[in-house]
């Protein structure tokens, strides 16, 4: 299944990977490395992360303290916030659609 980032999500992760390069010269692309291998769990079972709300669930990335939050739609899959763990959990939840 195709997974796409929406445009919110995308402005979250040009943040996140500008605040990253900031303070490394190599954080930024292992943070793109963690994505990549994220949305390809997402893709390949869409259904294996937590729900975090009737229509939404989270998948965790593995060495850095984010989630991407998503929904499974007919034909695609919609990453529409990727989230630090531990600072405003509930921000993503005025993105639902």
């Amino acid at each position: 299944m195709r997974v796409e980032l929406d445009a919110a999500a995308e402005n979250d992760l040009l943040e996140i990977i500008a605040w990253y390069d900031q303070r490394s010269s190599t954080a930024g692309d292992q943070f793109l490395v963690e994505l990549g291998l994220a949305s390809d769990r997402i893709a390949n079972f869409p259904k294996s992360c937590s729900k975090v709300s009737r229509r939404a669930r989270r998948c965790r990335l593995s060495r850095f303290p984010y989630g991407l939050i998503y929904q499974i739609r007919k034909d695609e899959i919609v990453i529409f916030a990727v989230m630090h763990l531990h600072r405003k959990p509930g921000f993503w939840k005025g993105r639902l659609k």
